[in-house]
C-alpha cells in the first residue's frame, strides 16, 4: 500500500512521534491510523523502558496556585538535557504534576517512599493497600484529566514522545490554614 506525505504529516501530528516511524508504523497497519498510534505508542513505550536508568539532571520546578491563592503546589520534575526541560510538552506535563499535587494531595511520590511501619495505617484508613496507594503515591494516582491513565502513564508517554528519561524528583503542596493550631492558640508575628 502506498502512504501518502499527508498521511505521515496527520499521524505525526496526532501522536509526535518521527516521520519516518508513523511512514512505518501506517505500512505496517495497512494505512489505518487507530492501529498505527497503537504501535507507535508501544514502539514508544518500549524505547521509555530502555530509557529508565538514565541520569535525570536537568528539569524544573514548577509551581500551581489555585482557588484565589488558597491552595499551591510545586513540583520537581526532571529530564536528562535542557533542551527537552524547555519544550512546551515538558513544561506542560510539569503543570499537570503541579495541578494534579494541588487537587488531590498526595504524599509521596511513588510507593517506593511509603516506609514499611506506614502501611498499616494506610491500609486502614483508606480501607486497603490498592486504595492507599491511589490517595497516597502521586505516580499511581488517575490523572484529574483523564481517569484512564494513572501519573505513571502520563509521565511514560511523554518519555515515549520526548525521546528523554523524565523522573518526579519530589513536590510540596501549600493549603492557606492547613496544619495550623485550632482556637485562638495560634501566634501573631
Amino acid at each position: 500500500m502506498v502512504i501518502s506525505a499527508d498521511q505521515v504529516k496527520e499521524l505525526r501530528q496526532q501522536t509526535g512521534a518521527g516521520i519516518m516511524d508513523c511512514k512505518r508504523a501506517l505500512q505496517e497497519t495497512g494505512g489505518d491510523f487507530r492501529k498505527a498510534a497503537d504501535v507507535l505508542k508501544q514502539q514508544g513505550l518500549a524505547k521509555a523502558e530502555k530509557k529508565a536508568g538514565r541520569a535525570t539532571e536537568q528539569g524544573l520546578v514548577e509551581p500551581y496556585i489555585h482557588a484565589g491563592g488558597r491552595i499551591g503546589a510545586l513540583v520537581e520534575v526532571n529530564c536528562e538535557t535542557d533542551f527537552v526541560a524547555r519544550t512546551p510538552d515538558f513544561r506542560g506535563l510539569a503543570h499537570d504534576l503541579a495541578m494534579q499535587v494541588a487537587a488531590l494531595s498526595p504524599r509521596y511520590v511513588s510507593a517506593d517512599e511509603i516506609p514499611d511501619a506506614d502501611w498499616p495505617a494506610l491500609e486502614r484508613e483508606f480501607g486497603g493497600r490498592d486504595q492507599a496507594l491511589e490517595r497516597v503515591s502521586l505516580l499511581d494516582q488517575p490523572f484529574i484529566k483523564d481517569g484512564k491513565l494513572t501519573i505513571r502513564d502520563l509521565v511514560r508517554n511523554q518519555i515515549a514522545k520526548l525521546g528523554e528519561n523524565i523522573g518526579v524528583r519530589r513536590f510540596a503542596r501549600f493549603e492557606l490554614g492547613a496544619d495550623l493550631p485550632t482556637g485562638d492558640g495560634a501566634a501573631a508575628e
